[in-house]
């Protein structure tokens, strides 16, 4: 009985492995058999905003029914085509990636349509320690004076001016792989050409700060900024109107028409005198 019962298991892990052989020769047999096409690939890391050249890029066997959507067969079509994402070494060269036709490589080469690049000056408190780096995203918050009351009084004012905006490059870096925090003294945005106008003006009538935002947070808040005093919770002061000047007292008459009496003379001695009554 326990020998019938191991020739059975015996037989069933013999056919599994059949199995598994001839699935294995057929899947070899369909790729030797010319089931593979020809993908250029990077040969090395490749920075966005660079040209590609015939160096940069080679070709290599790849399966046919895997080949992912855009790819080039033929390294020479992707000859002076300007890359607008980084690519890895052995990564394919897909058309998504590539620049239109045409552009000229270097920054202008990432920058979205209908976008401009702006500079602006940073500091390591500015520009968030370093760590706002290409890729990522920030608001910009504006220190500012504003007036309070018709007598030009004015007090300073933080308010945020653009939100989720797009760190194109920090200095002369675009690369958007590198981590590492790196403190600089410029920033390069990109914005729409009304935002370029609000930075602009931000820049012009008070200090600038970067605060760095998280990469999928696209919601936008509505601030009405914070001034001194409303980071001490005080309330706004109330304005005092100029001392009225007393007005003189004015005494009202009212003027009575004579009452009509009954008067007689009287004579006392030599001398007399009128009673009325």
């Amino acid at each position: 009985m326990k020998n019938s019962r191991a020739f059975i298991m015996l037989a069933i892990a013999m056919l599994a492995g059949l199995s598994a052989v001839v699935f294995a020769s057929r899947w070899l047999v369909q790729t030797s058999s010319g089931a593979v096409t020809q993908v250029a690939v990077a040969s090395d890391d490749i920075n966005l905003g660079e040209p590609l050249t015939g160096a940069m890029v080679h070709t290599v066997n790849w399966p046919t029914d895997s080949i992912p959507p855009g790819a080039f067969s033929d390294p020479k079509t992707l000859d002076g085509r300007v890359l607008r994402a980084s690519v890895q070494r052995g990564e394919p060269v897909l058309e998504s990636k590539l620049a239109p036709v045409g552009t000229k490589g270097g920054l202008s080469a990432v920058i979205g349509e209908g976008h401009r690049a702006i500079t602006v000056r940073v500091n390591d408190v500015v520009g968030v320690a370093g760590f706002a780096l290409p890729g990522n995203y920030v608001d910009v918050i504006v220190n500012t004076q504003e007036p309070t009351n018709k007598n030009d009084t004015q007090q300073s004012i933080s308010k945020t001016v653009l939100e989720k905006i797009l760190v194109l490059a920090v200095a002369q870096q675009v690369n958007r792989d590198d981590t590492a925090p790196k403190v600089v003294n410029a920033v390069t945005l990109e914005v729409t050409p009304d935002q370029a106008e609000k930075l602009d003006l931000a820049r012009s009538v008070g200090t600038l700060s970067l605060v760095l935002r998280n990469q999928v947070d696209a919601d936008t808040l509505a601030t009405a900024g914070a001034t001194k005093m409303s980071l001490l919770g005080a309330s706004a002061p109330v304005a005092v109107s100029a001392p009225v000047a007393p007005q003189p007292t004015r005494v009202k008459y009212v003027s009575r028409a004579p009452v009509k009496r009954d008067c007689i003379g009287v004579l006392s001695g030599v001398s007399g005198s009128q009673e009325c009554f």
